[in-house]
């Protein structure tokens, strides 16, 4: 230590501390704040890129394009094991780009209780993203299912025709469109 340290003011040192901790308060409130917000400024980047297969949502199909590329559209599902539905995902779909399409998963709840479920989904090749349009889905909501009672769920999409202009997606023949099934938590579940 230098005789300069040892000479500080009692009164600037407790400035300075005090200047540290609020500091450091700040920047844990900030890591908090940013913390809280990654997941839906991430969902935010997803849906405006197309990021990882994610989906684009749209309110109209502009009509098939003529001379497009037809791609078969194959729908898979999963079901999370705490989620107790059996899910049957519709048969492959030859589509045309700037066709609207409506296809339909059937829910079953086979238990002997009411049971809440949602659906997260994505779309592979993950390129592909940008192009296929949701207009309607069950996934935009969560599904309340009675026991034993199947219910139909419809998507209805369309691949933007631009899909044929881009050199990455243009020599894709399949596109697989899955959605993972998992119950919805209600409050005093854990």
């Amino acid at each position: 230590m230098t005789t300069a340290s040892l000479d500080m003011d009692p009164k600037d040192v407790g400035q300075k501390n005090r200047r540290v901790v609020m500091i450091m308060l700040g920047i844990a409130v900030g890591m908090v704040g940013l913390a809280y917000a990654s997941v839906p400024l991430y969902q935010l980047f997803c849906q405006v890129t197309g990021f990882g297969g994610t989906t684009q949502v749209s309110t109209e199909a502009p009509g098939a394009a003529s001379g497009a590329v037809k791609r078969d559209v194959a729908f898979n599902s999963h079901v999370s094991p705490d989620l107790n539905w059996v899910v049957k995902a519709p048969v492959i779909a030859n589509v045309t780009p700037g066709e609207e399409i409506t296809v339909t998963y059937l829910a079953t709840n086979p238990t002997d209780a009411p049971v809440v479920g949602t659906s997260s989904f994505n779309v592979t090749p993950n390129k592909i993203g940008p192009y296929f349009m949701k207009i309607e889905c069950f996934c935009f909501t969560e599904q309340t299912l009675q026991p034993g009672e199947t219910a139909e769920m419809p998507v209805t999409f369309y691949l933007d025709p631009e899909i044929d202009d881009d050199i990455n997606t243009k020599a894709t023949p399949e596109i697989t469109l899955s959605y993972t099934f998992f119950p919805v938590k209600t409050d005093g579940e854990t």
